[in-house]
C-alpha cells in the first residue's frame, strides 16, 4: 500500500474543495457514463463519489474500467464542486466529488451474494452466513455504532454517580436462575462442570457484602432457553447493583441513565417516569409489561355474573374464575372469520374460546346473548359504554388464563387496529410484584423474579402465615410493552434468606450445597442492597426501531441458536472428548 489516507470517506464538503486527498474504502456502486466513470466510495463514516475522468488523468480512467462491487479502493485526487443540478442533498458529501489522479486497489472481492446495501432483502440465513458484509451495510453500522456510545455512555453516567466496574467470573458453579444453564466440562476435574453465568447475580451481590457500595458492569450471560426475536443463548445486561438505598433513591438514578441513553438520538424524555403497581396492571392490562400507548383496557365484569344462568361462566365463577371484558371500538365490522381468528389466537394462551357481542345499527349480535338477563345486559352494557359499532370480546376462565389471553390480544389488536402510535415513547415503572406463584405442575411455590428478592418489610410476616400473599419489593422498566430492566432490593438477612428457600421447598442440604458461599456472607455484615439490569440488546433493538435483536448483535445465533457462519455449535473429536473424560451415547 503506497498511498496514506488522509479523511475518511462522508465526512467532506463544500469547505474541502480544491484539497489533496486520499481516500479509502469499499466500491458501492460503479456506474460507467461513457465518457466518466462515476464509483461511490464507502468507509464506516459514509460514502464519497468518486469520478475517473479521462481528461484529468487518462490512465486512471482507463483502468477505472475494471473495477467492480466490493473492490477495495486507496484513490488520490482533488475535491470538486459537483456541477449545478447534480448534488445529492441526502448526502454529507452530496455537494463534492472527488477527481481520481491516482489510485491503488489494494483487494478484489467476489461477487458478493447479496447487495451490500440497506434496501437489501436478503433471508436473514444468507445475512448471517455471510455476516462480514451484512456488517457492511450502513443500517448495520449505524446500529453498533450507536451500541457502543450507548455503552460509553453508561459507563460514563454510572462513574459519575461513583460507580466502580468490576468484572465477574464467567466459569462459575451451577445455581437455579429460572432457565437452564450452559455447562463446561472442567478438564481437571473430571465429572465436574462449571456453568456459564445466567446473570452475576450473586456475585454482585458479594460485592455489596465486600463494601463496594455502587457495582456496575456490561455484562455477557448465558440462557440455554427456548429464543424468539427480543432472546438469544448469549446476551449482554447493564449489570448494576448499590448499598444503602431504598427502591425509591434507585429508581430515580436509573431514570437517570435512561434518559441519558435515549439523549444519544436526540431524544428528551419526562421524567420521572410514572410508575404502576403489578396488581394494577394485572387489572387493566392482563400482563406485566403493558403497552400503554393505547386503550382497550380490561373491564373485571365478575360481579355482574354472580347469579348469571348462562352455565359456562357459573362454572367458571364457581371455581374461583373471573370474566373480564374488552370493547373494541369499531369491532363491529369485524368478519366472523376475523372473529374465529381471534378466538384462535387466544386458544395460544391456553383459552378454551372467545365470546363476543357486537352493535350494528343498534341490533345486538352474539351467540351467547340469549343467555344473559335484561339486568345483566344493562349492567353490561352501562359498565363497557357500549355503543353502536362496538364489539365486546369476553375472557372467562381462572384468572391467569384471562389475563394471559385478552392482555395478550388487547396487543394484538392495538396492532391490527392501527391504534399504537409508534413515535410515543411510554416508559412505565410496574412495582410490588408477588413473591411468589404457585406452580401446579410442582406443586410448590416458585419465585417470580429470583429466590435473593427481598420481600416488603410489611409483608414479613406473610413468610410465616401466607406466602403467596407476600409481595416482592421489586421493579420492572417497560418501554412500549417490552420489560427493558428488571431489578429488586435483595435479602440481606440469611434467617430471612432460609425462609424463603423453605418456601420454595429448597432444602437445607440442596441450599447449602448451591448458595452456601451466598449464606456464609450474610453472616458477616452484609448491608441493605438491591440493584437492577437492563437488558442492552433489547434497549438497542427499541432505540434502532429494529424487528429483531439480532440486529443489533454483531455476531447473534438464528432463532434456532445456531450461527450460520462459523456452523456453530459442531462436532468436536474424540481426542477433545476423551481428555475431559466425556463419552457421548449417541441422540437421547
Amino acid at each position: 500500500m503506497r498511498l496514506t489516507r488522509t479523511h475518511s470517506c462522508g465526512v467532506l464538503t463544500a469547505k474541502n474543495i480544491d484539497t489533496d486527498i486520499t481516500l479509502m474504502g469499499w466500491v458501492a456502486t460503479r456506474r460507467d457514463h461513457g465518457g466518466l466513470i462515476f464509483v461511490d466510495l464507502r468507509d464506516r463514516a459514509g460514502i464519497t463519489q468518486v469520478v475517473f475522468n479521462p481528461a484529468v488523468d487518462p490512465q486512471a480512467h482507463e483502468l477505472g474500467k475494471e473495477l467492480r462491487s466490493e473492490w477495495v479502493l486507496a484513490v488520490r485526487g482533488k475535491v470538486s464542486r459537483r456541477p449545478a443540478g447534480m448534488e445529492n442533498p441526502r448526502l454529507q458529501t452530496g455537494e463534492i466529488e472527488i477527481l481520481v489522479t491516482e489510485f491503488e486497489v489494494l483487494n478484489h472481492s467476489k461477487t458478493p451474494p447479496f447487495e451490500i446495501d440497506d434496501k437489501a432483502t436478503t433471508n436473514e440465513e444468507t445475512r448471517l452466513k455471510y455476516r462480514y458484509l451484512d456488517l457492511r451495510r450502513p443500517v448495520m453500522q449505524r446500529n453498533l455504532t450507536l451500541r457502543h456510545r450507548v455503552m460509553q455512555t453508561t459507563r460514563n453516567y454510572l462513574s459519575e454517580q461513583g460507580f466502580t466496574e468490576v468484572e465477574t467470573p464467567c466459569l462459575t458453579k451451577s445455581t437455579p436462575e429460572g432457565a437452564r444453564d450452559f455447562l463446561v466440562p472442567a478438564r481437571l476435574y473430571p465429572g465436574k462442570f462449571y456453568a456459564l453465568p445466567q446473570s452475576p447475580q450473586l456475585f454482585k451481590q458479594l460485592l455489596m457484602v465486600a463494601g463496594f457500595e455502587r457495582y456496575f458492569q456490561i455484562v455477557r450471560c448465558f440462557r440455554d432457553e427456548d429464543l424468539r426475536a427480543d432472546r438469544q443463548p448469549e446476551f449482554t445486561q447493564i449489570d448494576i447493583e448499590t448499598s444503602f438505598l431504598r427502591s425509591e433513591d434507585l429508581l430515580p438514578l436509573m431514570e437517570g441513565l435512561t434518559a441519558k441513553i435515549w439523549r444519544e438520538i436526540g431524544i428528551e424524555l419526562p421524567l420521572p417516569f410514572p410508575r404502576m403497581t403489578y396488581a394494577e396492571s394485572m387489572e387493566r392490562f392482563g400482563l406485566d409489561a403493558p403497552d400503554t400507548r393505547f386503550g382497550l383496557e380490561l373491564v373485571d365484569v365478575t360481579s355482574i355474573f354472580s347469579q348469571t344462568q348462562f352455565k359456562v361462566f357459573a362454572e367458571v365463577i364457581g371455581k374461583g374464575g373471573i370474566i373480564k371484558v374488552i370493547n373494541v371500538k369499531g369491532g363491529a365490522t369485524f368478519s366472523r372469520k376475523e372473529l374465529d381468528d381471534l378466538t384462535e389466537y387466544v386458544k395460544i394462551f391456553r383459552a378454551k374460546g372467545m365470546a363476543w357481542i357486537k352493535r350494528t345499527g343498534g341490533e345486538d349480535a352474539s351467540p351467547i346473548l340469549k343467555f344473559f338477563s335484561d339486568t345483566e345486559k344493562q349492567a353490561l352494557y352501562a359498565k363497557m359504554g357500549f355503543a353502536d359499532g362496538d364489539l365486546l370480546i369476553f375472557g372467562a376462565d381462572q384468572t391467569k388464563v384471562v389475563n394471559d389471553s385478552l392482555g395478550n390480544l388487547r396487543e394484538n389488536l392495538g396492532a391490527k387496529l392501527g391504534l399504537i402510535d409508534p413515535t410515543r415513547l411510554n416508559f412505565l415503572w410496574i412495582t410490588d410484584f408477588p413473591m411468589f406463584a404457585f406452580d401446579e405442575t410442582e406443586q410448590r411455590p416458585v419465585a417470580i423474579h429470583h429466590p435473593f428478592t427481598s420481600p416488603r418489610t410489611e409483608d414479613i410476616p406473610c413468610l410465616d402465615k401466607d406466602p403467596l400473599q407476600a409481595r416482592s419489593n421489586a421493579y420492572d422498566l417497560v418501554l412500549n410493552g417490552h420489560e427493558i430492566g428488571g431489578g429488586s432490593i435483595r435479602i440481606h438477612s440469611r434467617e430471612v434468606q432460609q425462609k424463603v428457600f423453605d418456601i420454595l421447598k429448597i432444602d437445607r442440604t440442596e441450599a447449602e450445597d448451591r448458595f452456601g458461599f451466598l449464606l456464609d456472607a450474610l453472616e458477616y455484615g452484609a448491608p441493605p442492597h438491591g440493584g437492577i439490569a437492563f437488558g442492552l440488546d433489547r434497549v438497542l433493538m427499541l432505540l434502532t426501531g429494529s424487528e429483531s435483536i439480532r440486529d443489533v448483535i454483531a455476531f447473534p445465533k438464528t432463532q434456532k441458536g445456531t450461527d450460520p457462519m462459523t456452523e456453530a455449535p459442531s462436532t468436536v473429536d474424540d481426542k477433545q472428548l476423551k481428555e475431559l473424560g466425556l463419552n457421548l451415547r449417541g441422540k437421547l
